[in-house]
């Protein structure tokens, strides 16, 4: 049995990336509802809309994601 090491840590370095690139996301998502609820003024809704958008990506990612793993989907 062979083993590709070169091809596992480029796979294994990726999702280390966008793991990380998800969490920083979802977090400046969490960060627009915060400020969305601390201010009342017109930036709520600034913080309403980043937040949006923040947690939309990360479905997107983890929509991609199950599509790439589940067979029915290709």
């Amino acid at each position: 049995m062979h083993v590709d090491w070169s091809a596992l840590g480029k796979v294994a370095a990726v999702s280390l990336g966008v793991t990380v690139a998800v969490v920083v996301v979802f977090t400046f998502g969490v960060l627009g509802l915060s400020r969305a609820e601390a201010d009342r003024s017109g930036s709520a809704t600034a913080g309403r809309a980043q937040a949006a958008l923040c947690f939309l990506a990360c479905a997107a990612v983890v929509a991609y994601g199950i599509c790439l793993i589940v067979p029915q989907f290709h």
